[in-house]
């Protein structure tokens, strides 16, 4: 943590921003009006009036301002001239993205701070209870890049997350869909995906998708021009905590929940059969 916290010291000493009203949230700079008003009213008629929820789980939403999406990719663009310039050596968004930069690393951790805190949690709450939805306090935000020149595609995986803010931030390309097969738990993370479960998504630049960081999902080749996307890892302490002492995640995992149903079925039939045996003998 101290090595961390000295790494990123070292960067905020040295580089400099190109857009410093990036770094503080201002609302109606970043944010669609509808997306704000929808916030504020903070209900669940409200969040689902500027949403669509194609499967279970998956909420889609405009979100993002198209001038906030290029001061953040030239900011980006920025930040990385200078690492090329100073031969600066940094660490990437996770261990699956080669391309790509924490953007808290270099100045942006309290404006992400703030869009967690007063926008995706509220959001959250609502929709994402059983897994700290309410109780989100910390998160990893980062841009990741796909191109021809950069990563390509992004292999099926769950995310290090309770709730991911995924928004596109452009430019120009084709190809690179999200694609969703469902919520599991460590146990059964890789058990076989039903139908319902089965979802593509095209990304669009400002659009945002809102997630269960356990919901299995990966992205398919970006096959031309350049497609850059903003993530904020969204965690709950309290969760992680709670979740040491649960046996079962059946009220978030489709697997365990499935399994549950399955046991019940089960134990009805065995109940239904036990009582016929025992009106026969009485009959008898």
């Amino acid at each position: 943590v101290q090595r961390h916290k000295e790494y990123r010291q070292r960067i905020i000493s040295n580089y400099q921003p190109l857009h410093r009203e990036l770094f503080t949230m201002h609302a109606p700079s970043v944010l669609v009006p509808a997306f704000v008003k929808a916030v504020r009213d903070n209900t669940e008629a409200s969040f689902r009036s500027i949403m669509a929820e194609p499967i279970p789980g998956i909420y889609t939403f405009e979100m993002l301002q198209p001038r906030f999406c290029e001061m953040l990719l030239s900011e980006v663009e920025n930040f990385e001239r200078w690492v090329h310039d100073t031969r600066f050596r940094i660490m990437r968004p996770n261990t699956m993205n080669k391309f790509g930069a924490v953007l808290d690393d270099f100045g942006l951790e309290t404006m992400l701070d703030k869009l967690m805190n007063d926008f995706i949690r509220p959001i959250s709450k609502v929709f994402f209870p059983e897994v700290g939805g309410s109780t989100l306090d910390s998160h990893h935000g980062f841009v990741v890049e796909y191109g021809m020149d950069r990563d390509v595609e992004l292999g099926f995986h769950v995310d290090d997350s309770e709730v991911t803010l995924n928004v596109c931030l452009g430019r120009e390309f084709s190809g690179g869909e999200l694609f969703f097969r469902g919520v599991r738990c460590d146990k059964h993370v890789n058990t076989e995906t039903q139908s319902e479960e089965i979802l593509d998504y095209s990304h669009v630049p400002g659009y945002a998708v809102l997630h269960r960081g356990r919901h299995r999902h990966g992205a398919r080749a970006t096959t031309s021009g350049s497609r850059v996307n903003l993530l904020v890892w969204c965690r709950s302490s309290v969760f992680r905590e709670l979740k040491k002492y649960q046996k079962e995640c059946s009220s978030w995992c489709a697997e365990c929940q499935r399994e549950k149903k399955e046991r019940q079925c089960i134990s009805i039939a065995a109940t239904k059969q036990e009582l016929l045996k025992r009106i026969g003998n009485t009959s008898s």
